[in-house]
C-alpha cells in the first residue's frame, strides 16, 4: 500500500541523478546545501540558460515547451523539465547535459520527469531523450518497467536521507576527480580511514609540557 501523498517528504527531481551518481554528493547538495562551481557546472548552467530561452516554440509544426514545472503527488516529486516536445504519440521529455554519457544516472532523472508528466497529463509517456552537448547527440531512453522501478527505488532512498539527514561515507574513487564538491567532500582524506586516523592523531597530539622557571 502506497503512503498518503500528503505525508511524503518532497524530493527534488534533480536529486535523483545526484544520488545515483554518488549518495554523498546528493547529501552535500540537498542536505548540507553545499554548492561549488567548476568548469563542468559552469558549462552546464550556461547550456541550460540557452535551452530555457523562450517558453514555447514550434518546430516542424510540433509544440516545444521549455523550462516546464513538474510534480507528482503520488511519488512526492518536484522539479522542472528542460524541454518537452508535444508529439502526436505523446509528450517526449528532453534533458540537456553538457558532458558525455556516464552510466544511467541521467536516465533515472529523465524517467522521473516522465512519471510526473504521466500523472499531470493522465497520458502514457514511453520515451524521452538526453541531449549531450559534448557529442551533439541525443540518446533515446525507453521508460520500461525496470527503469521505472529503479527510479521509484532511488526516490524512496533520497526521501529517507532527507528525513534522517546523515552524510554517507566518502568513497574516493574515479568519480571524485570531476566533482565540483571535491574540496567540501575531502574524499582523499575521509575515504582512507588509516590516513584519517593518522591526521586525527597528529591534530590531537599531546605536546610535552616544559617547565618555566619562576
Amino acid at each position: 500500500m502506497e503512503p498518503d501523498a500528503e505525508t511524503l517528504l518532497e524530493v527534488p527531481i534533480s536529486a535523483i541523478e545526484h544520488y545515483s551518481y554518488c549518495p554523498r554528493q546528493c547529501a552535500l547538495i540537498h542536505v548540507e546545501q553545499v554548492f561549488e562551481e567548476n568548469v563542468f557546472t559552469i558549462r552546464g548552467r550556461l547550456a541550460h540558460e540557452r535551452v530555457e530561452q523562450g517558453k514555447e516554440t514550434l518546430a516542424s509544426g510540433m509544440r516545444v515547451l521549455r523550462d516546464v514545472p513538474l510534480w507528482s503527488e503520488r511519488l512526492g516529486l518536484r522539479g522542472k523539465a528542460d524541454v518537452i516536445e508535444m508529439r502526436p504519440q505523446g509528450p517526449y521529455p528532453v534533458e540537456y547535459k553538457v558532458g558525455k554519457r556516464h552510466g544511467m544516472h541521467a536516465d533515472l532523472q529523465l524517467c522521473a520527469q516522465a512519471l510526473c508528466l504521466e500523472e499531470m497529463l493522465e497520458t502514457a509517456v514511453t520515451r524521452g531523450a538526453i541531449f549531450y552537448h559534448a557529442l551533439r547527440h541525443r540518446h533515446e531512453v525507453v521508460f520500461d518497467r525496470e527503469l521505472r522501478r529503479r527510479t521509484a527505488e532511488v526516490t524512496v532512498a533520497i526521501r529517507a536521507m532527507l528525513g534522517h539527514p546523515r552524510l554517507p561515507s566518502a568513497r574516493n574513487d574515479a568519480r571524485c576527480s570531476n566533482c565540483s564538491l571535491i574540496n567540501a567532500c575531502m574524499p582523499k582524506v575521509l575515504g582512507e580511514p588509516a590516513r584519517l586516523r593518522g591526521l586525527q592523531g597528529a591534530l590531537f597530539h599531546r605536546w610535552p609540557v616544559t617547565e618555566v622557571d619562576d
